[in-house]
């Protein structure tokens, strides 16, 4: 079990991250960013699409009023943003959206079940709370390792990712 602590915790740690990893990303070209790599994704901008998608999902999950993703789920996510100042400035909002929404987490809300539709297994699916708010951030740190890799494969030197090191 988690408790919203750990919500507020990795929303902010997801934001660092973000911002760690565009502004990294901005000191590619285009062609760069959008060049296949081999990732399941194809490319950096590819894989940060994905994830957008992802999170545009279980916030629209976690809270209905929020807007579901613009994308579809699997390979077609890594299409969702073609244009990286789009993708820029999508993400800023919605990280914005992931800290207001962990900073308003009961612990109750935590304890219950979310049923929903998933688009991987084409089903309906009824798990805990917590344990898709976990997987949530799971899934963001994922991603952004393999964004990380291109990243450093690509000549590029992120900063710092570790957790402790996050400021407040």
């Amino acid at each position: 079990m988690i408790t919203p602590a750990y919500a507020q915790r990795m929303a902010r740690y997801n934001r660092w991250q973000n911002e760690n990893l565009y502004a990294a990303s901005e000191r590619l070209p285009v062609s760069e960013r959008t060049r296949e790599r081999g990732a399941f994704f194809g490319s950096l901008q590819g894989t940060l699409s994905h994830l957008m998608y992802g999170d545009q999902a279980w916030m629209h999950r976690f809270d209905p009023s929020l807007p579901p993703s613009r994308a579809k789920a699997g390979k077609d996510s890594a299409l969702a943003y073609l244009d990286w100042d789009d993708l820029h400035r999508e993400r800023r909002a919605l990280d914005a959206v992931i800290i207001a929404w962990a900073d308003g987490l009961s612990p109750d809300w935590l304890l219950g079940d979310l049923t929903y539709f998933s688009g991987i297994t084409e089903s309906e699916l009824t798990k805990p709370r917590w344990e898709l708010v976990t997987h949530m951030f799971n899934h963001q740190t994922h991603h952004r390792g393999q964004v990380h890799c291109m990243l450093t494969q690509s000549g590029i030197k992120p900063g710092d990712t570790d957790l402790p090191f996050m400021a407040g």
